[in-house]
């Protein structure tokens, strides 16, 4: 806990906005790393949303209020250890990591960002223009202490974007011998478009399925007062989720063992994460009702210039009107606001009603990047080679020793 060594940045190249916050070249950075429970003072936290707001690539995943809760949930013992990058003691970067015995059922020993199966996106915050920085200082530290780690595994990875470009260039051969590859590549619905939000609902879907939708729309009008209520705020927000639990878990998740409300440590996780959102303005909720009662409900979290659509359950009772589906028509009005440019599904590859309707895709990426000595590269090297075989992708990176 809280072991620190310092790298002077004199004469270090600054990737893109050098000058953020007036870090100039001559400045000290220090890279550490602290145990998660370190982080959740009130100074802590007030750095970290610092941070939040500076940000080269937005990833609500891991900011205050999303990750603390979800630590708190899932992580009661400290197993999650914090990277920070400070420059001139203010909070620059900043990436959990933990350092895992098993490699997808194998038993191979690497450290990783920590993600969990309600965070969709693994990419470090890093302040714009220390991009590269980062990766630089994030590398050194893995070296000096890889303990038994054979690698640094990153998941959940976005393959465009500043943060993917320091890092492809800080791992390009002619800077560095550092074996890295891809393993792993999907493709989820992404909503990024010039359009408004109906002239994107009239050329995502044909003539006839939009003509269906307007009918199920109809048929539950008639069965007694249809509403769809949108919300910006924090105003009961407990009661809010409640009731997206109790939805949520009458469906199939339910019946599967697998809706939030099935844990304890995941209905905490979704509670404590949707009121952290709502009091910083980061939290949009849709619900539709009948005669008062949800039968769907969305959240998203707001990060401008990006969003993130979290979570959505639906009242399978009125399946055969598609409530699910007529509540993501109302989630088009995220093209028509200013600060959003786009939104990502979170979503898995091949979703059978989402990729159907909004047209774009995002790309996400695992990758394993070899740390320590040459020694334990090599053996990293081969077992990268091993896995990718007859179908790796590597990201510009080489995979050699």
């Amino acid at each position: 806990m809280g072991k620190h060594f310092h790298l002077e940045t004199r004469g270090f190249p600054l990737a893109g906005d050098g000058c953020v916050h007036g870090a100039l070249r001559g400045t000290q950075a220090v890279f550490s790393a602290c145990d998660w429970r370190d982080m959740s003072s009130v100074d802590r936290i007030s750095e970290w949303d610092a941070l939040a707001q500076i940000v080269a690539e937005p990833n609500p995943f891991f900011e205050s209020w999303f990750m603390l809760p979800a630590l708190d949930a899932l992580d009661p013992q400290g197993s999650v250890t914090i990277l920070k990058l400070e420059v001139d003691g203010r909070l620059f970067g900043l990436m959990p990591v933990k350092r895992e015995n098993r490699y997808y059922g194998y038993p191979v020993p690497h450290l990783r960002n920590w993600v969990h199966d309600n965070c969709f996106l693994g990419t470090p915050l890093v302040a714009r223009g220390f991009e590269r920085m980062f990766w630089q200082h994030l590398f050194s530290w893995a070296d000096r202490r890889p303990r038994m780690a054979a690698f640094l595994h990153l998941t959940q990875m976005p393959t465009t974007g500043p943060v993917h470009d320091a890092l492809q260039t800080y791992l390009t051969p002619k800077d560095n011998a550092r074996p890295a590859a891809t393993v792993m590549l999907e493709t989820r619905a992404m909503l990024s478009s010039t359009d408004t939000s109906e002239q994107y609902f009239d050329q995502a879907l044909s003539t006839k399925k939009r003509k269906e939708l307007r009918r199920q729309q109809r048929r539950l009008a008639e069965m007694g007062t249809l509403e769809v209520e949108k919300l910006d705020n924090a105003d009961a927000i407990a009661d809010w989720s409640q009731n997206f639990l109790a939805l949520e878990r009458r469906g199939w998740k339910g019946k599967s063992g697998s809706a939030l409300a099935c844990d304890i440590a995941t209905q905490s996780l979704f509670c404590g994460a949707l009121e952290g959102a709502a009091q910083r303005g980061r939290l949009q909720r849709f619900a539709m009702t009948l005669d008062g009662q949800p039968i769907a409900m969305l959240a998203n979290f707001l990060t401008a210039p990006g969003a993130f659509s979290f979570k959505t359950a639906f009242d399978e009772d009125f399946a055969r009107f598609s409530p699910g589906v007529l509540l993501q028509r109302e989630n088009l009005a995220m093209l028509d606001r200013d600060d959003i440019i786009w939104t990502d599904s979170c979503a898995a590859q091949d979703h059978p009603m989402i990729d159907h309707f909004w047209r774009e895709r995002r790309t996400i990426a695992r990758h394993s990047i070899g740390i320590g000595g040459p020694v334990r590269r090599a053996i990293f090297a081969a077992l990268a080679r091993h896995e990718t075989r007859g179908r790796g992708k590597p990201l510009n990176m080489t995979v050699s020793a």
